[in-house]
């Protein structure tokens, strides 16, 4: 008989996982091509800004394999609702029986998310950090600003969003993690004072552009997750020193850097994984003057290893 977590159990059990840690790992794993993953499962509902993605994968030789469901609807806060749901099924590889559901509402799928950014900033940011810049004003913004924490001390940062209002509230959220936060009303001067930049949208058209990007820079853009959406212009794709992706298969099919390799501004021998730099981090960045890009569309092993960490503290085994 499956056993079934409910969302409170869920983030009592998250309070004692070093997720980022367990992402880490699981990009390790995949750059180790000990990780099967076939092609996303997607959905989408133009008419309401919804989207429905199902991954799902596993670790060689392991015991389970993993199926994730993730819903974005993004007009739902206009009607009192999160714009997140989803589910993970864990699953026996020797039986094909499930062995555990966990109605995570799209928690994890959210924290997963927030700590390979984390994963990616440890890989390549610089040294030396005196501003963190976030672009965007949702559930991503927060969480990438929380996990950042775990990989700088820098507590100063700057927020932009397209409303005003929304970012003062997001600001605020910042400044009770303890930061210094404050909003700004022009992405390029978020470009030029920031170190860390991290995109957080939904957008369909870059954000960014080759012009407001300095030397130093390490920008993370992860709300390109689908083969429609871009936050940053193909050009700074072609001006970085470094271009790493969560998975390289994948980013060739959606993300910044597909977006990039239509424009033609990317070579794919410039690209490297995450998990590459983690196990050979002469692959990461060598000085505080290169310019570096993460492209975080979202992979499957951040769901196996996630579920796979929660169903082992949960005692589901």
């Amino acid at each position: 008989m499956a056993q079934v977590f409910k969302l409170d159990e869920i983030l009592k059990a998250l309070k004692d996982i070093d997720v980022v840690d367990v992402i880490a790992q699981g990009f390790k794993a995949l750059s180790e091509e000990k990780v099967v993953i076939p092609p996303i499962g997607e959905m989408l509902f133009p008419d309401v800004d919804g989207e429905l993605h199902i991954k799902y994968g596993a670790i060689k030789g392991d015991e389970d394999f993993v199926v994730k469901m993730a819903t974005g609807f993004f007009q739902n806060p206009s009607i009192g609702l999160s714009p997140f749901s989803g589910c993970m099924m864990v699953f026996s590889q020797k039986t094909g029986h499930i062995s555990s559901v966990l109605l995570e509402e799209g928690e994890l799928t959210n924290h997963r998310t927030a700590a390979a950014g984390a994963v990616a900033a440890k890989c390549l940011a610089p040294k030396n950090v005196n501003m963190i810049g976030i672009v965007g004003t949702g559930v991503q913004s927060r969480l990438q600003a929380l996990y950042l924490q775990k990989m700088t001390d820098c507590r100063n940062l700057v927020i932009w969003g397209r409303n005003k209002d929304k970012a003062e509230l997001a600001a605020v959220d910042m400044q009770k993690m303890g930061y210094e936060a404050n909003v700004i009303e022009n992405l390029n001067d978020l470009c030029k004072v920031s170190q860390i930049i991290v995109t957080t949208t939904p957008a369909t058209s870059p954000l960014l552009k080759r012009e407001m990007i300095t030397p130093g820079t390490h920008i993370t853009a992860m709300g390109s997750d689908t083969s429609d959406k871009c936050e940053l212009s193909p050009e700074i794709l072609d001006l970085a020193d470094i271009v790493a992706a969560d998975s390289i298969e994948q980013a060739i099919q959606r993300g910044e850097i597909s977006q990039a390799l239509k424009a033609g501004k990317c070579n794919k021998d410039k690209l490297v994984e995450l998990g590459s730099i983690i196990i050979d981090p002469s692959k990461g960045r060598t000085n505080d003057q290169q310019i570096t890009i993460a492209d975080l569309s979202g992979v499957a092993i951040q769901d196996i290893m996630i579920a796979k960490a929660v169903t082992d503290k949960l005692g589901s085994k």
